[in-house]
């Protein structure tokens, strides 16, 4: 089948950006995307509708909806890891509960299979798109505590390509209970990757029974557009 990109215009906020649909010849259902800045015009407009069209959280049970689905446990001390509803408001009201960590230290990763969530090996090899992951943390008011995060790019083998693991970040007692976001984008990572492995997790530093650790919840690994990053 052949396919063509059709290029026009859409309304955001009362302004016109460039937009993009995709259709076949045999009557496929055309889908428009739009540009979320205009003066970054992609260069390949069939691979920014394709990114576009697949882009979507690869994590599972990122918001604990779940309990502890999908997510394997790798550090699960004190009083475990728990799930309860979040303390403090979160900037999107749709995300209602979190991950709680204990008074030793609470760790949990997710292996994404790229080649399973629709990236296949020549795709990710010739086209290194960007791969965009977020992660949002509280700390309590009462307690002192401390986050951490690594999330790598795999090979065939599950080695290590590349990886971001900024340092550890620590919280005072009598912080703020206001969330925070990390936010890092993979460019230019080179041939090879087909897993991603996204781990994060801490502790409270004052060893106190129950769950007075960091807090963590609405994370999310994307395979984006470069000019969506």
């Amino acid at each position: 089948m052949t396919w063509f990109i059709f290029v026009g215009w859409c309304a955001i906020n009362g302004k016109k950006k460039p937009t993009a649909s995709l259709s076949g010849e045999k009557g496929a259902e055309e889908k428009g995307t739009c540009l979320r800045d205009a003066s970054k015009t992609p260069k390949d407009w069939r691979l920014f509708y394709f990114l576009c069209n697949k882009r979507r959280n690869l994590l599972k049970n990122p918001r604990a909806e779940q309990n502890m689905k999908n997510w394997q446990l790798l550090q699960n001390g004190g009083d475990k890891w728990k799930v309860e509803e979040v303390m403090a408001p979160h900037p999107d009201q749709t995300v209602r509960k979190n991950f709680v960590t204990s008074y030793m230290m609470c760790t949990k990763s997710q292996l994404i299979d790229l080649e399973m969530e629709g990236y296949n090996r020549m795709f990710m090899d010739d086209y290194q798109p960007d791969i965009k992951i977020t992660d949002w943390y509280a700390p309590r008011h009462d307690c002192g505590c401390e986050y951490e995060i690594e999330v790598e790019l795999l090979n065939q083998k599950k080695k290590t390509i590349v990886k971001f693991a900024p340092e550890t970040v620590y919280f005072e007692q009598w912080s703020d209970r206001k969330w925070k976001q990390v936010t890092h984008v993979f460019r230019n990572y080179g041939p090879g990757v087909r897993y991603i492995r996204f781990t994060h997790g801490g502790k409270d530093t004052q060893f106190w029974a129950g769950w007075y650790g960091i807090r963590v919840t609405d994370s999310s690994v994307e395979i984006c557009p470069a000019t969506d990053t």
